[in-house]
């Protein structure tokens, strides 16, 4: 994340940390599952109150990764995957960096191990 202007870095920062919580994790996947739901309707699926889910859903909404819109007295959930995207992209990136690091330290291994294997032994 260090080569990301700051503004990425945080968000992915605050993606992570939101979904750190395993209510805010399946208060997401409910929520991607019926497409639109208010806090009431989401609570009927966890084991937690209405105004809890209502903290989880703004914890999920700073994080960009749900939004509310008010429909006469309610107000409904949709779950926003950009910022979601964004995290999983940054996270293939990080792994595609790992995956490279560690082909080249099998390469220097392997080259190493050739080597060692094509010298003679002295006494």
């Amino acid at each position: 994340m260090s080569d990301e202007p700051g503004g990425a870095a945080e968000a992915v920062d605050t993606v992570l940390a939101a979904l750190a919580d395993p209510t805010r994790r399946q208060l997401l996947e409910v929520l991607a599952a019926k497409g639109e739901a208010t806090a009431t309707t989401l609570a009927e699926h966890l084991p937690v109150s209405r105004q809890a889910v209502v903290k989880h859903l703004a914890v999920l909404d700073a994080a960009g990764l749900v939004s509310g819109g008010r429909i006469g007295r309610e107000v409904r959930y949709t779950v926003r995957p950009a910022a979601l995207d964004a995290t999983a992209r940054w996270m293939a990136s990080l792994a595609a960096d790992w995956d490279r690091r560690l082909a080249h330290i099998k390469r220097v291994a392997e080259a190493a191990e050739r080597d060692a294997q094509a010298r003679p032994d002295k006494p």
